[in-house]
């Protein structure tokens, strides 16, 4: 029996960061998972916005942003035009790349054992974990991380409740220009013409040396379109999009399509004593609504830079413990605000009614108007005569045209 303070089941983003942040604070931890290395998988790839605040809140900001790639710009479409080109702070990183970085930052005095949590005995002392090694380990605290891995789960009363199946869908690819050594843009934005697309938005953006794409679409898994796109993807894309490629010019894929369904879920019987849940394994969230790595950073922030060292400093791991982490106020405004975001984006992509008609007119015209005001506002600091790159002859292919 090996005994610790706090066992993490699981070691992707939530369950990494956890034991980097718990090891740096000199708290006694191990962590679980069966991969040496996490594997290649799709889904987060960029980092920004309120996601830098929270990942520096961890500590382990410096090393992970020096393993990404900030685009610094990124032009917008909405209905075929390039409506703005403005600043932007998005980090691009692949998942694992990401992953292996933070587990990089685990201090070595956190013991990293490579087997799967099999089960789990909990009470409101001790928990006693069995590994698929036979190895056992006695913790004051589980913290399960384990993301969509819900047997475990299920051997202890807490079952996931789908709210919203199939969500959406992203697919993943690599792109490269036709004919010229790169893009004109350092990263682009791509919003739909028309809701008959199923597509929230196509997405650009470096990573490394190349070109990476995320396209977030409202489809069911057996919609023969998918297919379609893995055999044809170029052919697939201009014929969703019209405009792209006169803003693109010539393009391929390349490398493989990888394609991940979402499920919007919910659990329910998670309030136990000793055992709290972080990340997916509490509640998923849309990829399409970029909020993933929001409510994972928030989750593990909260819980090592707060509830943690105060539940460890007096005896006990009963439910009232797990029950202050599950109504810690940013937690639930977080919770809510995410799954709000994802089911706004949904009808605001593909709903018809009048309402939501409205407000895809709206956005396109104040990101027009935004676009216009910062390209005068630029060309009168530079000392030229403003004027809208749409209203030139010259402008850039695609610029100024309707899809």
């Amino acid at each position: 029996m090996q005994y610790t303070d706090v066992a993490i089941v699981g070691g992707g983003l939530a369950g990494s960061t956890a034991a980097a942040m718990l090891g740096r604070a000199g708290v006694s931890a191990v962590l679980i998972d069966p991969h040496t290395s996490y594997p290649p998988e799709l889904r987060c790839e960029k980092l920004g916005g309120e996601q830098l605040g929270l990942l520096r809140k961890t500590g382990l900001a410096d090393a992970t942003l020096r393993a990404t790639t900030l685009d610094g710009e990124v032009w917008e479409a909405r209905y075929g035009i390039v409506v703005a080109r403005k600043a932007s702070d998005q980090h691009g990183i692949m998942y694992d790349t990401l992953v292996n970085t933070v587990r990089g930052q685990i201090p070595p005095d956190v013991a990293t054992i490579r087997a799967k949590a099999t089960s789990i005995a909990n009470s409101p002392e001790r928990q006693r974990i069995e590994l698929s090694t036979g190895e056992e380990i006695s913790a004051r605290l589980v913290v399960l991380a384990n993301g969509l891995n819900i047997g475990l789960r299920h051997t202890l009363g807490i079952k996931r409740r789908v709210i919203s199946e199939c969500h959406s869908i992203t697919l993943g690819f690599d792109l490269e220009p036709v004919g010229r050594a790169a893009f004109d843009f350092p990263a682009l934005t791509y919003w739909p013409r028309r809701s008959s697309a199923r597509m929230a938005y196509l997405s650009v953006f470096p990573i490394g040396g190349r070109m990476h794409a995320n396209l977030m679409v409202y489809r069911d898994m057996t919609d023969p379109w998918l297919p379609r796109f893995r055999q044809a993807p170029e052919a697939t894309m201009r014929a969703l999009m019209p405009g792209l490629q006169r803003m693109m010019g010539k393009f391929r894929v390349s490398g493989p399509v990888k394609i991940r369904p979402a499920d919007l879920c919910v659990t329910d019987g998670y309030l136990q004593p000793g055992i709290v849940l972080a990340g997916d394994a509490f509640s998923t969230s849309c990829p399409a609504a970029g909020t993933g790595t929001t409510k994972v950073f928030t989750d593990v922030e909260r819980l090592c830079n707060l509830y943690i060292p105060q539940w460890l400093a007096t005896e006990g791991m009963d439910i009232r413990k797990m029950a202050a982490f599950y109504d810690d106020p940013e937690k639930t405004a977080c919770e809510a605000r995410c799954l709000a975001k994802a089911y706004h984006l949904c009808s605001l992509s593909i709903d018809n009614g009048l309402s939501w008609r409205a407000q895809r007119a709206a956005r396109f015209v104040a990101r027009l108007s935004l676009g216009m005001s910062r390209s005068i506002g630029n060309r009168s600091a530079a000392g030229s005569v403003p004027q809208h790159p749409a209203a030139r002859p010259d402008a850039h292919p695609g610029q100024g045209k309707l899809a």
